[in-house]
């Protein structure tokens, strides 16, 4: 599986279905409606993935079939053809920041060969990444996030206190916020939005060098085909909080309920990441109207070919 590779014209297709799904969330930005919001983003994605020349599965989407009518795990998408292909997507990532009209919302996908992503129960993760540049097994999800923060620190070479932690802002994380304070690391915390999160520490303007925390299994598997086009390294446990999500886990076919997945086991083969703007944020520019024009800015990544491109499109309404 992990010789497969996608063909490259997909890089485009891929980009086009991210900005339509953006535009289409970004109307409804600010209007306080995050259902609304999300239904407008998941509409314009799935018309837009129905229009190409593939045979695609869902398999990381809006939610099983009883609760999300449209992009749901196991939805066959596209027009057939050759192309089989795996599809993970969050139609808009940050819901709630686009109802509020706050920085860092999202349109996200991510394709790969038939059967090579991670089926990820909608449930939640343990999550830990770093980006690029440090030698393999330097984070390990089974240490206290101190312990995690000196390692990084030791192979950067520098103090703990110069390293800076990304974690989602939730009472949940009180003790991994504060085991990060006590040896001096520097928290970042943002409100909403772990997928672009865990990005951030593959981005070295951003100053991020590791991500914490517990948020979305299904992000943490469009995190991780990021991180597979940037290098960097990422570690996730499934976290089950009642019978209900353990039988979640059991319908996509997950027996080892404690398993520690590392990056190369959640993205076996080669993979397309796309992300669009919905609003402005630290990674990318936001949909922007003027003059009669629509402008959007995209990342693109192809990890076959390990390049990152930056997509701004202007195009009449």
């Amino acid at each position: 599986m992990g010789s497969e590779v996608l063909d490259r014209s997909l890089v485009l297709d891929a980009v086009r279905v991210v900005e339509i799904a953006a535009i289409a969330a970004y109307d409804l930005a600010g209007r306080g409606d995050e259902k609304a919001a999300d239904q407008a983003a998941v509409d314009a994605m799935r018309t837009a993935l129905n229009d190409l020349d593939i045979d695609g599965e869902i398999v990381i989407g809006e939610g099983e079939r009883d609760e999300a009518p449209m992009l749901y795990i196991g939805e066959k998408v596209g027009r057939g053809g050759k192309t089989k292909i795996d599809i993970a997507l969050d139609p808009l990532e940050g819901t709630t920041l686009t109802a509020k009209a706050m920085a860092n919302a999202l349109a996200v996908m991510a394709w790969a060969p038939k059967g090579t992503l991670l089926n990820a129960p909608d449930t939640y993760m343990d999550k830990i990444a770093c980006g690029p540049g440090f030698p393999a097994g330097v984070i390990d999800l089974d240490k206290t996030p101190a312990e995690n923060v000196q390692a990084i620190a030791k192979a950067k070479g520098v103090q703990p206190t110069d390293i800076t932690v990304c974690v989602l802002d939730r009472p949940r994380h009180a003790e991994i916020i504060a085991s990060l304070r006590e040896v001096g690391a520097r928290v970042h915390l943002i409100t909403d939005g772990d997928v672009a999160g865990v990005i951030n520490t593959a981005d070295p303007t951003t100053g991020i060098d590791m991500y914490v925390g517990q948020g979305g299994a299904p992000e943490g598997v469009l995190a991780c085909a990021a991180l597979k086009c940037v290098g960097g390294q990422f570690q996730g446990r499934l976290v089950f909080r009642n019978a209900d999500e353990r039988a979640r886990a059991a319908r996509v076919g997950i027996t080892d309920l404690d398993k520690k997945y590392d990056l190369h086991e959640m993205v076996r083969a080669d993979a397309i990441f796309a992300a669009t703007g919905v609003t402005k944020g630290a990674l990318l520019d936001g949909v922007t109207f003027k003059d009669g024009f629509v402008w959007t800015h995209t990342l693109v990544m192809n990890s076959a070919t390990r390049t990152v491109r930056e997509v701004r499109m202007k195009r009449p309404v």
